[in-house]
């Protein structure tokens, strides 16, 4: 009886690399960018969006260094504080990102849609992370 098997990481890319701008929005007005996270392996892999942590400068350092997933983004534009995980969608301030979670399979891609509404006037940055299983 012959046994073997082969030990991998998953692979992925994430489309447009990390930061992206929004730019300037009319107040009262949305604007919708689409990013794409690739599988370029050969297994199947889970995936969730989350928000940063308020530390995330000295978190992005130390994820770097151990091969944890990195910000996708930066986000520029006013906003709430507040952030929420419901039905698929995570709200932070004017930016709705979806959706937040799923699995993909290998050669696979997920179109990932992050909207902008520019409800207040003035600059605002946030950063989500991907986390992908067995990176």
């Amino acid at each position: 009886v012959r046994v073997s098997a082969k030990a991998v990481y998953s692979k992925y890319s994430i489309q447009p690399a990390s930061p992206f701008d929004f730019g300037a929005i009319v107040k009262g007005t949305k604007k919708t960018q689409t990013v794409v996270l690739e599988n370029k392996g050969t297994l199947n892999f889970k995936f969730r969006i989350h928000q940063a942590p308020k530390d995330a400068p000295a978190l992005q350092r130390e994820s770097s260094k151990q091969g944890e997933s990195a910000p996708l983004a930066t986000k520029r534009s006013m906003g709430r504080k507040s952030s929420a995980l419901t039905q698929g969608h995570l709200s932070l301030g004017m930016f709705t990102v979806s959706p937040c979670s799923g699995s993909i399979a290998p050669w696979g891609q997920q179109k990932i849609t992050v909207d902008c509404f520019a409800g207040k006037e003035g600059t605002c940055e946030k950063h989500i992370y991907f986390d992908i299983t067995g990176r």
